[in-house]
Formats: structure tokens, C-alpha cells, sequence
């Protein structure tokens, strides 16, 4: 049985910045990673961005960490003892713990239609791997998914050289969160570029195997690819702490100090839900800036830090030559207040419900997020005549 001050479970990037945060505060406690990766925890969004850019390389990613920090590498926390403070792996090894982080993240979902293990279902750096492989064996790509990853694995193949088809049930790429026109011109700016685009098409088959795909659709569509890349989300990986009693609901539920029902067990990253202190709704957030942030807080609140997570997340993204910052909640649901300087190239969209801002999306528009989320807390009913130039 290992002892640690602080048990990490989970070697994404919150659990990299809860080792920030906990060396902030405590320069002796012992610290121990469990992680089913072969890594150290690594930056992400390069998976999607930098590293097929050239910008970065898979060495530059990877977190340096400090002394008295021990990582389980390729290990599986499979129970969890709450009254013992006791976690099991996978191969019954024991660790108990005086601190316990749960930052796990969260499992891509899969197609209900093949079982196939050559499909890549993208979210690690394993995955960026496999992936840079296959680019460098086959020429066409079929991209399953129409938001986040699946827009920016798309631009990320067609930008190396592949040829890239991208198939989803929306209308357009990334239509749940983007205002209609805006959607719907990210079709034609993807198809320009020389991405085939197949909007509101439902696979009903796949058939062949790796080199050799065909892919039926309701539609009675079929299509011919070498890699089928699928980014179609994740399911926050809950499993450990609903069997071990904790309140779980869509997340780790967790109170301002980021502590979960069990005072000694903390939750952050994608797999925490948190009440938005500027929104005032309880969110779960599966991006960059809330996974640092909240696993930094995370760390220094286990090493005797009061201090509370107020903050309110922001996420990016990159899409060939555009690139956005986004701050609240975004939802193609809501009222829209649209204030272009160049007509979908440049400019702020503002997310309403009842003249209130509550979420602004930042279109190739720079340094505003701290402003944008000012706008929101402050919570004022505003006219249109009142945001125009607001954010610029």
C-alpha cells in the first residue's frame, strides 16, 4: 500500500495544473498521478492545433514536474473507498491518501454502428500519434462530427495535404453554438478550402476496414474513405465516483471550494460541475481554460488554500485562417445580437435572453474576453444600439 498527501486521479491538464497549484502552497507533501496514459500530463488543444501547424511538437507539451511527484502511468483507478480514503487500480495495487483530486476527464463517445478498432476516436495524445501514422499512409479522410474537434481535425487533415470529408446530423458546422448565417457560411468557407461537407447526413452503415471504407448514410449516400477520424464528444468519466456514493449529476458535482459530497475528495475539469459565479448556473465545461483554472484552485484548496472558484470560462478555437474567443453560454437557442466589422471575418456576437448578455462570441476579435465577461456579470438589459462597438 502506497501513501500519498495528495492522490491526483487523472493526468490530463487539470490534473498538471492541480500539481501547480498544490507546490504553491506546499513544497513537501507527497504527490501521486494515477493516469491511463503513458504520458505526464500535456497541453491538449496542440492535439487539434499546434502540433499539425508545426508550432509546437509532442515534447513541448508535455508538463515538467517537480519533485515529489509520482506518476502510475498506463494504471486504472478502479475503486475507490471513501471511509478507508483508499483507491484500487486495476491490477489491485492500493493507494490511500490524505487528498484526494478526482480529474479524470471523460470517455469520446462511440458510433453505435461499428465496433472497429481502427477507427480513431480522437482525444490523446496517443491519438495525435496514430493519427500523424495513418497521414503519412493514406490520402482520404472521413471526419464523423461537426463541432469542436471535428472541425478543427478537419481544417488540421485538409491543411497537411489529405483529402478531408466531414459528415454530421446539423445543418452546419458547429450550428448548436453558432447563430444560422454563421453556421451555414462555415460551410461554404470549409467547402472553399476544399473540405467535402455533407450537413444533416446520419450514417445507417459502415462497411470495409482500414484503407477501405464505405460509409452508407440515411440519406442513401455513400462515401468512400481510406481513416475514419470521429470526434463526436465525450461522456464525463463519472463511473468511480457514483459507485463510491458521490452526488454525480451530468459531473462530480462540486461547491465553490471545488469539493465534491466527500469534504477530503475534490473534482476539476471536465468531469466537475460547478455553479458559474458570473452566469449563476451550474456548468460543465470540457475546455482548456476551465480545466487549468479550476485545476490549479483545485490544488491549492487541498493544500489548505480558502479561496474560492469564481472564475467563468473561456474557450477558443482555430479554423483554417479564423479564429475565434468565446466567454458564457453560446447556444444557436438563444436571441442573438450580431455586430460585424467585415461581414464573417470580423466581429462580436452577443448571446441574449431578455436583453441580457450572457455569452459573446469573439470572431477573429482579440484581447476582449476579460471585457466580454464583464458584460455578462454586470447582467444590465441593453439595446442593440448600446452593444454596437461595445466589444471591438
Amino acid at each position: 500500500m502506497t501513501h500519498y498527501t495528495y492522490l491526483l486521479i487523472g493526468g490530463g491538464m487539470s490534473a498538471g495544473a492541480a500539481v501547480e497549484g498544490i507546490r504553491s502552497m506546499d513544497q513537501e507533501g507527497s504527490i501521486g498521478i494515477i493516469t491511463i496514459e503513458a504520458n505526464r500530463p500535456y497541453d491538449r488543444p496542440p492535439l487539434s492545433k499546434g502540433l499539425w501547424k508545426g508550432k509546437t511538437t509532442p515534447d513541448e507539451i508535455l508538463h515538467e514536474m517537480p519533485d515529489g511527484v509520482t506518476l502510475h502511468t498506463e494504471c486504472w483507478a478502479d475503486t475507490l473507498d471513501i471511509a478507508q480514503k483508499q483507491v484500487t487500480d486495476g491490477e489491485g495495487n492500493q493507494y490511500t491518501y490524505e487528498k484526494l483530486l478526482l480529474a479524470m476527464g471523460g470517455f469520446p463517445k462511440q458510433l453505435a454502428l461499428s465496433a472497429d478498432e481502427d477507427i480513431v476516436y480522437y482525444r490523446t495524445l496517443a491519438d495525435y500519434h496514430r493519427l500523424r501514422d495513418l497521414v503519412d499512409t493514406y490520402d482520404s479522410f472521413a471526419v464523423i462530427g461537426g463541432s469542436f474537434i471535428g472541425s478543427e481535425l478537419a481544417a488540421a487533415l485538409c491543411r497537411n495535404g489529405k483529402d478531408v470529408t466531414m459528415l454530421f446530423p446539423e445543418e452546419a458546422i458547429c450550428a448548436k453554438i453558432f447563430p444560422t448565417d454563421l453556421a451555414g457560411y462555415l460551410n461554404r468557407y470549409y467547402e472553399s478550402m476544399g473540405v467535402h461537407i455533407y450537413p444533416e447526413t446520419t450514417l445507417a452503415a459502415i462497411e470495409g476496414s482500414l484503407g477501405n471504407y464505405q460509409l452508407s448514410a440515411a440519406q442513401r449516400t455513400t462515401i468512400a474513405a481510406d481513416v475514419i477520424v470521429a470526434g463526436i464528444g465525450i461522456r464525463p468519466n463519472t463511473d468511480l465516483a457514483a459507485t463510491a456514493g458521490l452526488q454525480v449529476d451530468n459531473g462530480i458535482v462540486v461547491n465553490d471550494h471545488l469539493q465534491t459530497s466527500a469534504p477530503d475528495i475534490y473534482a476539476a475539469g471536465d468531469v466537475a460541475r460547478f455553479q458559474d459565479q458570473v452566469l449563476h448556473e451550474w456548468r460543465r465545461v470540457e475546455h482548456e481554460d476551465n480545466a487549468v483554472t479550476m485545476g490549479k484552485t483545485a490544488g491549492r484548496a487541498m493544500a489548505g488554500s480558502t479561496e474560492t472558484y469564481d472564475h467563468s470560462p473561456m474557450f477558443y478555437s482555430d479554423l483554417f485562417d479564423l479564429g475565434y474567443e468565446a466567454v458564457g453560454h453560446l447556444s444557436a437557442e438563444m436571441d442573438t445580437y450580431i455586430d460585424w466589422q467585415e461581414e464573417y471575418k470580423k466581429g462580436v456576437i452577443y448571446y441574449l435572453n431578455e436583453n441580457r448578455v450572457r455569452g459573446v462570441l469573439l470572431w477573429n476579435v482579440w484581447e476582449q474576453v476579460a471585457a466580454a465577461r464583464d458584460l455578462i456579470a454586470a447582467g444590465k438589459q441593453l439595446s442593440p444600439q448600446a452593444l454596437r462597438g461595445r466589444l471591438s
